[in-house]
């Protein structure tokens, strides 16, 4: 079963749909590869990376242009234990990204050095979620925003 690594034209379409000009959240939760999957010829494929070395590569490289996209990486952590939800969607490495607007993510996206830098992603990652969120103001209460 191949996991869900890149998005499809389909949901860019979607995603293009949505308002573009206001601050978007991205909650990504990631599963890696034992071993990283370079693509033949790659100069890591031979490397011997494990997938979160992999995504450790990734992340340096994409580093630049997701600063220029004005990306901020605003909260970070390791899954411990799915308390509600599928026992099997266990994950690696749980954050979420903050951009300025839809337009920044889809521009980060397209940045050429991005480009390149996802190679490591897509070696990395065996499964992976990516859901894009408005961003609210949070109550002094719970639900109270809601």
């Amino acid at each position: 079963m191949t996991g869900h690594i890149d998005p499809t034209r389909e949901i860019m379409a979607q995603f293009r749909d949505l308002p573009l000009d206001r601050p978007v959240g991205m909650i990504n939760l990631l599963r890696f590869r034992d071993l990283a999957a370079y693509p033949d010829g790659h100069a890591e494929a031979d490397a011997g990376h494990t997938g979160a070395q992999a995504y450790g590569l990734y992340g340096r490289a994409a580093a630049e242009p997701f600063a220029r996209a004005g990306g901020r990486q605003v909260w970070l952590g390791r899954p411990e234990l799915t308390v509600i939800g599928p026992a099997d969607e266990a994950w690696d490495l749980a954050f979420i990204a903050e951009y300025p607007s839809g337009q920044a993510f889809i521009d980060m996206l397209r940045d050429p050095t991005y480009r390149e830098a996802v190679t490591h992603r897509q070696a990395a990652v065996a499964d992976s979620r990516l859901i894009r969120c408005q961003p609210l103001s949070a109550g002094k209460a719970f639900g109270e925003s809601l």
